[in-house]
């Protein structure tokens, strides 16, 4: 590697780092409340991935141990810079958190029953939901490209909603009926 592909590489480290920083110090409410900030820095802004992309770094944050943002954040920077992007990308969700938290843990002592503080936090989860619905919405018409998904995003839906399935079964059960899917369509064709 020559020295202008070194520097390149370099910069795009810490610009995956500086990302999933902005990132991580507006994102309140976990791994879906983040769904917005990933849609909007990671495809939009930088073209880092794909919609589709990101619903499949999204889908396998999600079933393997682990913080589902911060198990995004690592595919992100992994396939933009290998196994140092993985980690700066995931330092830089995390770090914010720390330092946020190390603040706020000495001084919310203090004000834990101020009712100024329960009407913030009621707020914030207000519009934390409405971030992930919009993101749902987006990321539905992403990934739901037929009939089929449709239904198969119902039933998924349903399993886990209703019924208590673990989504590790979801996922494993939607690989599977993926591959049956495709495997189908090719001898067809």
């Amino acid at each position: 590697m020559n020295a202008a592909q070194h520097d390149s590489k370099l910069r795009l480290i810490f610009d995956l780092m500086y990302t999933f920083f902005k990132m991580g110090l507006f994102t309140f409410g976990g791994g879906y409340a983040m769904l917005p900030l990933l849609q909007r820095e990671v495809v939009e802004r930088k073209g880092w991935a794909t919609e589709e992309q990101l619903l499949d770094y999204y889908a396998i944050g999600q079933s393997t141990p682990g913080i589902i943002a911060v198990n995004t954040a690592t595919f992100v920077g992994y396939f933009q810079a290998g196994f140092l992007g993985g980690i700066m990308a995931t330092i830089g969700l995390v770090l914010p958190s720390i330092i946020i938290i190390l603040l706020i843990a000495t001084i919310l002592r203090q004000f834990t029953d101020a009712a100024v503080l329960q009407h913030a936090f009621g707020g914030i989860r207000v519009a934390v939901s409405a971030l992930v619905t919009f993101s749902v919405y987006r990321l539905a018409k992403a990934g739901i490209a037929d009939r089929l998904a449709l239904v198969w995003a119902v039933v998924c839906f349903a399993a886990i909603a209703f019924f208590k399935v673990s989504a590790l079964w979801v996922v494993l059960a939607s690989f599977l009926l993926g591959n049956l899917v495709q495997w189908g369509r090719e001898r067809r064709a």
